[in-house]
C-alpha cells in the first residue's frame, strides 16, 4: 500500500513543503507541494533527495554504552539512570559551569530546544552552544545594540523592493528566502528592478546581477565603509529620516568625513566610479540589503555587520516598506542576553559572552581543554555534529577526549557519536510530530508542524521525550495530581484550566512547565511535541495575538486553541500571523525609540579599518599564498544531514576549485589529486579547475569528510580550520579568509 503524505524539508533553514510517497514504511519518491502557502511548489534537489536522510544504515535504534571500544545496547531506564547519576555528580563536585549543552533542534526541529534547555537551567547552568552561534550571532549583537534586541534582526522586504543588495551571499545556492531562485529569477528580468551582488567570485547569484562587485577577498568591511563615506560626502544621506529616527548619527558621521573612498576602492579592486554609483543607487531607490557567510565569516565580522547597519540606517532603509524590516514569529530564536549585563555568563577560559542566549561552539576546545576548576567536564549534544560542524576538528577530537561525560542523542551514529560515553537515538523528523521556528517571511508569519509520516524502527523517543525522563531521573519534576492526568484526557479546555489551577496551587511548578505538559498532555496526545505546541500558543504574547487576528483568527480565550486546531487541520503549513506592515518601527526596543547608532566597543576597530592599514594586512603569505573559502554552498551539500553519499552518485560533490590560471602556474591540472595545508591541517582533495573562481582564491564546500560504511567521503574543510581564527567580539570562525597552500 502507497500514501503521498505531506511534509517538509529539513536539509536547510527555509523548510520548503514537500509531498512524499511512502510503501511499506519507506518513502520511496518526493515532490514539491503545491499547496504550501509559503513555498508553492518550490523545492531544490536537496528536498527532493529526503529518503537519503531518512533511510540508511547508520540509523540509531536502541539506547548504546561504551563499554572499552565498542558499544553496547541498554534499555532507557540504565541510560538514563546513569547519565542522571553522572551528570549529578559532576555538578556538584565541580559546579554548574563543568556542565554545557550542544545542538537543539538543528534545521528541522525546534520543539525539543525549551526541554533541553530547561533541563540545563534546572542544573544550574548557561552554557549552551548552538550552531547559529557559529554564523549569526555578531549580527544579532549588532541588532541588539542599535535597535535594542537581538532577536530583532532584519531581512530584505522582497516583495517591495526595488534594489536589492546582496553581500557575500549566493542566493542561488544557498537560499535563505523563501522561493530564492524563482525570486532572484524574476528579479533579474524586471527592467524596474536592481539586483547587485558583492562577492568576490562569480557566483550563480552573481551572474543573474546587473552590477557585480568582484571586490577583493577580506575587503567587505572597508568597501562598506566606503560606501558610507561616499553618501555622507555626497550628502546622499536621508536627513529627515535621520532626523526623525536615529540617535547619535553625529557621533559616527566623523569617522566617515575623511575616509579616502577612492583609494579603499582601490584595495578592494573595484572601479571607484562604479562603486559610487551602487551608493547613490541605495541611498536614492528603495533598497534592501541581504548579506551571508561571506560577510558573517569573513575578516571583521561583526564590524561588517554594524557597518552595514550604519548603511542602512543613513539612507532610511530599516523599518520601512522594501527596505530591511524586522519579521514576525511565533517563536524568537532566543533570548536577548546582552554581554553588558552581569548575570550572563562569559566562557571560564575564553571570556565570550552569550548574544541571543548562545554562547560560540569555537570555544569549547578550550573550555574543556584548560586546568580551570570550573572548566567544561561534561556535554550533552544533540542534533548536532561538532567533530564535522564546527571549526578545528582535531582540537575537538583532543578536547573530547578529556571529558568526564559526553552524551549524544542523534538519529545517526554519527562522528560525534563514535566519541561518546552514551548514545540516544531520537526519532527523525519524519517519525515525530515538530516544528521550525525560523524567521524568514515577511509580512506573513508561517508555521507547518510535520507530522510522522514512517513508523519508527526500533526505540527511539523524541528528543524532548528524552529530555523529560532525564528531569524525571534528576528528580526535577513535581508531583503531578491526577486530576491533570484526568483533564488531558477529557479535553483541551478542561486540561487548560487544570493546568492554570495546577500553576496557580504551586508557583515553583511553573518553572516545570514544559515537562508538566509532556508528562500528562503529551502523554495524552502521544507526543511531547504537539502537545507544547499547544501550550506554546497559550501562552503567546498580545503581539502576536494581533498578528493572528489580521489573518482572520478570532480573538477571545480560545484563540490560541484556535490555531492550534488549525495547524493541525493544515499539514501543508499555513498563515498564522501577519505583522503591521504599516508600523514595522513598532520593533524597535531601545530607550528612546530611534536606532542608536553609535556602539563605543568598536569605534577603534571600525577607524582602524583603512586602505593603509587593509592593504598592509591583505598582503600574500609567502608560506600560504592562496585564500581559502571553508565551506561553499552547492546543490550537493547539506551540512552532516544527508549521511548517505548515494544522493550525489556520479557528481562531483567534494573538490578544491582553483581558478586555471593559478592551477597552469602551479603545474597542476583538473581531476588531480592535490595537497591542501593551512596552520590547522592538510588535507588531500581533488582539483576542479573553474574561471568562477578568482585567482589566488580556493574553495572547499562544508558538510563532507563523513565516515560511512567504512570510507570517508570527501573532505571535512575543518581539518583545515582553526577555532581560534575567530570573531573578537561573536566568535565565529573566519572560515571565508583562511590561509593556505595548494601542491601536488
Amino acid at each position: 500500500m502507497s500514501e503521498w503524505k505531506k511534509t517538509g524539508c529539513v536539509l536547510c533553514g527555509q523548510n520548503c513543503g514537500l509531498e512524499a510517497l511512502v510503501e511499506n514504511n519507506r518513502i520511496v519518491k518526493v515532490k514539491p507541494d503545491k499547496d504550501n502557502p509559503r513555498s508553492q511548489g518550490y523545492a531544490c534537489r536537496k528536498g527532493l533527495n529526503i529518503a537519503y536522510h531518512q533511510h540508511h544504515n547508520q540509523r540509531l535504534t536502541h539506547p548504546l554504552k561504551k563499554v572499552g571500544h565498542d558499544f553496547v545496547p541498554i534499555s532507557w531506564d540504565q541510560a538514563l539512570t546513569e547519565i542522571a547519576e553522572k551528570l549529578r555528580s559532576i555538578v556538584d563536585e565541580h559546579g554548574p559551569r563543568s556542565l554545557a549543552f550542544m545542538g537543539l533542534g538543528g534545521l528541522g526541529g525546534h520543539s525539543e530546544a525549551v526541554f533541553g534547555l530547561r533541563l540545563l537551567r534546572s542544573l544550574g547552568s548557561q552554557y549552551y552552544y548552538n550552531a547559529l552561534a557559529g554564523e549569526l550571532t555578531g549580527l544579532y549583537w549588532g541588532y541588539g545594540r542599535t535597535i535594542g534586541r537581538q532577536y530583532n534582526f532584519t531581512i530584505p522586504d522582497h516583495h517591495q523592493t526595488d534594489m536589492l543588495v546582496a553581500i557575500g551571499w549566493n542566493g542561488w545556492m544557498s537560499h535563505q528566502m523563501p522561493q530564492a531562485r524563482r525570486f532572484l529569477d524574476q528579479m533579474s528580468k524586471d527592467p524596474d528592478k536592481l539586483l547587485v551582488v558583492i562577492d568576490p567570485r562569480r557566483s550563480e547569484t552573481a551572474e543573474k546581477a546587473d552590477i557585480h562587485l568582484a571586490l577583493r577577498p577580506g575587503t567587505d568591511a572597508l568597501l562598506t565603509r566606503a560606501l558610507i563615506a561616499i553618501i555622507l560626502q555626497e550628502g546622499w544621506q536621508n536627513q529627515e529620516y535621520i532626523d526623525c529616527h536615529v540617535s547619535q548619527f553625529e557621533q559616527i558621521n566623523a569617522w566617515f568625513r575623511e575616509f579616502d573612498a577612492r583609494e579603499a576602492c582601490q584595495v578592494c579592486e573595484l572601479d571607484f566610479d562604479q562603486v559610487k554609483e551602487v551608493a547613490q543607487l541605495f541611498a536614492t531607490r528603495k533598497s534592501s540589503l541581504h548579506a551571508d557567510l561571506g560577510v558573517l565569516m569573513g575578516r571583521h565580522s561583526t564590524a561588517t555587520t554594524y557597518l552595514e547597519i550604519i548603511l542602512l540606517a543613513i539612507c532610511g532603509r530599516l523599518f520601512v516598506p522594501g527596505g530591511n524590516v524586522v519579521p514576525g514569529y511565533l517563536m524568537t530564536m532566543g533570548a536577548h542576553t546582552d554581554d553588558r549585563n552581569p548575570k550572563y555568563w562569559r566562557t571560564v577560559a575564553t571570556g565570550f559572552p552569550a548574544l541571543l542566549g548562545m554562547h560560540p561552539p569555537n570555544v569549547m576546545p578550550e573550555e574543556i581543554n584548560n586546568d580551570h576548576q570550573e572548566r567544561l567536564r561534561a556535554v550533552l549534544i544533540s542534533s548536532s555534529n561538532p567533530l564535522r560542524s564546527f571549526a578545528d576538528t582535531t582540537a575537538y577530537e583532543q578536547a573530547f577526549s578529556k571529558l568526564d561525560l559526553l552524551v549524544t542523542i542523534d538519529i545517526a551514529m554519527t562522528e560525534t557519536a563514535m566519541m561518546s560515553d552514551y548514545v540516544l537515538p531520537d526519532r527523525s523528523v519524519y517519525e515525530r510530530w515538530d516544528t521550525t521556528y525560523f524567521q524568514m517571511n515577511y509580512p506573513e508569519i508561517y508555521c507547518q508542524m510535520r507530522r510522522p509520516i514512517v513508523e519508527p524502527e526500533g526505540e527511539p523517543l523524541e528528543g524532548s521525550e528524552i529530555f523529560t525522563r532525564l528531569a524525571d531521573k534528576l528528580g526535577f519534576i513535581p508531583s503531578i495530581p491526577e486530576s491533570l492526568y484526568q483533564a488531558a484526557g477529557k479535553s483541551r479546555l478542561e486540561y487548560g484550566q487544570a493546568l492554570i489551577d495546577y500553576m496557580q496551587s504551586d508557583p515553583k511548578a511553573a518553572a516545570t512547565m514544559p515537562f508538566v505538559v509532556a508528562k500528562t498532555l503529551g502523554k495524552e496526545m502521544g507526543s511531547v511535541n504537539l502537545a507544547w505546541m499547544w501550550a506554546l500558543l497559550q501562552t503567546v504574547p498580545k503581539g502576536f495575538r494581533e498578528n493572528a487576528a489580521r489573518v482572520g483568527f478570532k480573538p477571545g480565550l480560545t484563540m490560541g486553541d484556535d490555531i492550534f486546531q488549525a495547524i493541525i487541520n493544515h499539514p501543508e503549513g499555513l498563515w498564522i500571523g501577519k505583522v503591521d506592515p504599516e508600523n514595522n518601527f513598532a520593533s524597535l526596543r531601545t530607550e528612546d525609540k530611534r536606532i542608536n547608532l553609535y556602539i563605543p566597543e568598536v569605534e577603534e576597530w571600525v577607524k582602524s579599518i583603512t586602505p593603509e592599514a587593509e592593504e598592509e594586512q591583505l598582503q600574500s603569505d609567502g608560506e600560504y599564498p592562496f585564500i581559502l573559502l571553508a565551506g561553499r554552498h552547492t546543490d550537493m551539500n547539506a551540512n552532516n544531514l544527508m549521511r548517505n553519499p548515494e544522493w550525489n552518485r556520479g557528481r562531483r560533490a567534494c573538490t578544491l576549485a582553483m581558478h586555471p590560471d593559478d592551477a597552469e602556474r602551479l603545474g597542476l591540472s583538473d581531476q588531480q589529486i592535490v595537497k591542501v595545508t593551512t596552520e590547522a591541517g592538510t588535507v588531500n582533495i581533488e582539483l576542479e579547475t573553474t574561471a568562477d573562481t578568482r585567482p589566488g582564491m580556493v574553495i572547499i564546500p562544508h558538510g563532507f569528510g563523513l565516515e560511512y560504511n567504512g570510507e570517508t567521503f570527501g573532505v571535512g574543510v575543518n581539518r583545515l580550520t582553526r577555532n581560534t581564527h575567530r570573531d573578537r567580539i561573536a566568535g565565529t570562525p573566519l572560515h571565508r579568509y583562511v590561509l593556505c597552500r595548494v601542491e601536488s
